[in-house]
């Protein structure tokens, strides 16, 4: 199991463009521990949410502008335009087809 885990850590800092050439600094899964910790910008940058939004549409019509851009800064996503622009951005973006 170690192994495969391994595996697929490298597999990913090689597609994300690791700087470190395919190596894995992996703090002791392998059995070593490394004092060296190098991460990847974005796994410093940006971190999911645990839950997705739960608003409905009434709520995201009556938003104000500074939620809506903690919402949206929250999710990773930037929008610049108009306080209706945005809310339909969100709408668009965090409702499903049935709760228009």
């Amino acid at each position: 199991m170690a192994l495969s885990l391994r595996w697929l850590l490298q597999s990913a800092c090689h597609v994300l463009g690791s700087p470190n050439n395919g190596t894995i600094e992996d703090g002791g899964l392998n059995g070593t521990s490394n004092s060296k910790n190098i991460m990847h910008p974005l796994t410093v940058s940006f971190q999911m949410p645990l839950h997705y939004p739960r608003y409905t549409k009434a709520d995201y019509e009556k938003m104000e502008e500074w939620k809506l851009d903690l919402l949206l800064t929250q999710y990773g996503l930037t929008y610049s335009g108009t306080l209706d622009e945005k809310r339909a951005f969100a709408m668009g973006a965090f409702l499903w087809p049935n709760q228009y």
